[in-house]
């Protein structure tokens, strides 16, 4: 296996970014959990999973797929095999 490399300042904020997103998304579903109807934190838990997504969208685009299996898309050739993976920075 490669061994990973350094990469650019922006893809280590954008992989912090979606970090904070991912933190703030699961809180938000476990008070949600216990408050169905709090419409404020349902408003909330909606527009950051719209951010989320557009961030990781984005950030697929740049630097390649977050996720396997069927998660994210790839580019020609196959970028699965290629590091660092997110979770080796």
């Amino acid at each position: 296996m490669e061994e990973a490399k350094a990469c650019e300042p922006r893809y280590y904020e954008m992989l912090e970014q979606l970090q904070v997103l991912d933190f703030a998304l699961v809180e938000l579903n476990l008070y949600l959990d216990t408050h169905p109807e709090d419409l404020k934190a349902i408003e909330q838990f909606n527009q950051l999973t719209q951010e989320r997504t557009r961030l990781a969208n984005q950030f697929q685009e740049l630097y390649g797929p977050l996720q396997n299996f069927g998660r994210a898309y790839s580019k020609c050739p196959w970028e699965w095999n290629q590091s660092p993976w997110p979770w080796q920075v």
